[in-house]
C-alpha cells in the first residue's frame, strides 16, 4: 500500500537557488536558513521515501498566459530543468513517477477536478529552489509535480488548494502498489516584487501563518485572496498552495523543523509528521 510519510511546506525564491548554485549557503546572510533547513534533510534521509509530490506554481515556463491551467500533474518519468532565461541550471533531470501521477490524475477527474495532464513536463525554481533543500544530486526520490495557478485570475480558492490536497491524500490511500510518499507545498511566504511596495516582507504574518497552517489550518483556508495579498504582498498569493500540503495531511502531527528567516522575500521551512508515521 502506498502511506503519506510527512509533508514540508517551503519557500522557493530564486535568490535560495542562486545562493545554492554559487555556494553562498555558508555567508552570514545565508548560513542561518540553509544550517536550519539541514535537520530536514537528514529526517528525510531516514525516512527513505520513494516519491516526493509537490504542489507549487509554474513561472511562465512551462505554461504561458495564453494556456494557463488551474490545476496541472506532471506525468512524465523525466522532469526537465528549465531554462528561465539565464541558462539551464547545473542540476541534473529529475526522475518522475508516472505510473502514481496517472492514478491521481485519474482519481481527481473521477473526484471532479478538472486537471490539465502533462506527458511532457519541465519545472522552474517552483520545484527545484527547494529540492536541494531536502534532497542531494543526483536525485534519489522521484517527484510528481502538481502546479497550482497563482499567477492568472481567476486563481482557485484557498479552500480548493486544500480540498485539492484531500483528494490527492485519497489518491495515494488508493494506490494499490507500494509507495512511500512525502508531500511538499511551495511558495510565499510575504512579498512583492512590483510596484511602490516592491520589497515589501511582513514577518509577522509569516510567522502566524505557520502557526495557523500547523495549529488551525481552518482560519487560512477561509480567509481571501484580497486577504492574502493585503496581508503579505501581492506575489504571496503563493502561500494558497501551502494549504494543498496542509490538506493531505491527517490526525496529530508532530513540527520536525520551523525556519523563517525574513530577507528579500520571507524565506521559511515548516515539516510536519503524523504521529502515525512517526511511530
Amino acid at each position: 500500500m502506498a502511506q503519506i510519510l510527512g509533508g514540508i511546506g517551503v519557500t522557493h525564491s530564486p535568490s535560495v537557488a542562486v545562493a545554492f548554485d554559487r555556494g553562498h549557503t555558508e555567508r552570514p546572510e545565508w548560513a542561518p536558513f540553509f544550517e536550519n533547513t539541514q535537520p530536514v534533510k537528514k529526517w528525510l534521509t531516514a525516512l527513505a521515501p520513494d516519491t516526493l509530490v509537490i504542489f507549487y506554481n509554474d513561472h511562465l515556463n512551462r505554461f504561458p498566459l495564453s494556456t494557463y491551467p488551474t490545476f496541472a500533474v506532471g506525468c512524465d518519468d523525466t522532469l526537465r530543468v528549465a531554462d528561465e532565461g539565464h541558462g539551464r541550471r547545473d542540476l541534473p533531470d529529475v526522475p518522475g513517477d508516472s505510473e502514481l501521477a496517472w492514478h491521481i490524475c485519474r482519481h481527481l477527474v473521477a473526484n471532479e477536478f478538472d486537471i490539465t495532464m502533462c506527458q511532457e513536463m519541465e519545472v522552474d525554481h517552483g520545484v527545484l529552489s527547494p529540492l536541494p533543500l531536502i534532497a542531494d544530486p543526483p536525485w534519489q526520490i522521484k517527484v510528481i509535480p502538481i502546479a497550482i495557478n497563482v499567477i492568472l485570475h481567476p486563481l482557485p480558492t484557498a479552500r480548493r488548494c486544500w480540498r485539492l490536497g484531500e483528494a490527492v491524500a485519497r489518491a495515494i490511500a488508493a494506490f494499490p502498489g507500494e509507495r512511500r510518499v512525502v508531500i511538499a507545498g511551495t511558495g510565499g511566504l510575504s512579498h512583492q516584487l512590483q510596484g511602490k511596495d516592491f520589497g515589501f516582507v511582513n514577518p509577522e504574518w509569516d510567522n502566524e501563518f505557520l502557526d495557523l497552517i500547523e495549529s488551525d489550518p481552518e482560519q487560512l483556508v477561509a480567509l481571501s485572496h484580497d486577504t492574502y495579498m493585503d496581508r503579505g504582498g501581492a506575489e504571496s498569493i503563493e502561500m494558497i498552495i501551502w494549504l494543498a500540503m496542509r490538506g493531505a495531511l491527517s490526525g496529530k502531527l508532530r513540527r520536525v523543523q520551523r525556519v523563517y528567516w525574513p530577507r528579500l522575500t520571507g524565506l521559511g521551512m515548516l515539516a510536519l509528521q503524523p504521529e502515525a508515521t512517526a511511530a
